[in-house]
């Protein structure tokens, strides 16, 4: 758990650092038959903090822990950008597309972190 601590603590770093809002992290290791661990989700208010809040991630979590995600898909409009750190998925939305997709309801048997 000291490394994914060291990662989420990197990826919300990289969240504030853009001025991400309303981080949410769930902890899903109690629930069964998910493909992840832990769930980051933030918004940023246009399609260029979204971009800008994503490259910090990647960024920030680079230089902290060596790690780069497996994927990253959703530069091309950058509504909603989701980042893959394998037990670590990152969930970086514009306001609008977040309370559309409501992931963050969808886990409501997680842990809330944040």
């Amino acid at each position: 758990m000291k490394n994914k601590n060291k990662l989420i603590d990197a990826i919300v770093a990289g969240i504030e650092e853009k001025k991400g809002q309303n981080i949410t992290v769930l902890d899903l290791r109690d629930i069964g038959d998910t493909i992840t661990q832990y769930l980051v989700i933030c918004e940023g208010n246009t399609p260029i903090q979204v971009n800008a809040i994503s490259d910090s991630i990647w960024d920030i979590v680079h230089e902290r822990t060596g790690e780069k995600p497996v994927s990253t898909d959703g530069k091309r409009n950058c509504l909603w950008v989701a980042m893959d750190y394998v037990d670590v998925a990152v969930h970086v939305f514009v306001p609008e597309a977040r309370t559309f997709y409501d992931i963050d309801n969808l886990w409501e048997d997680a842990k809330r972190i944040s």
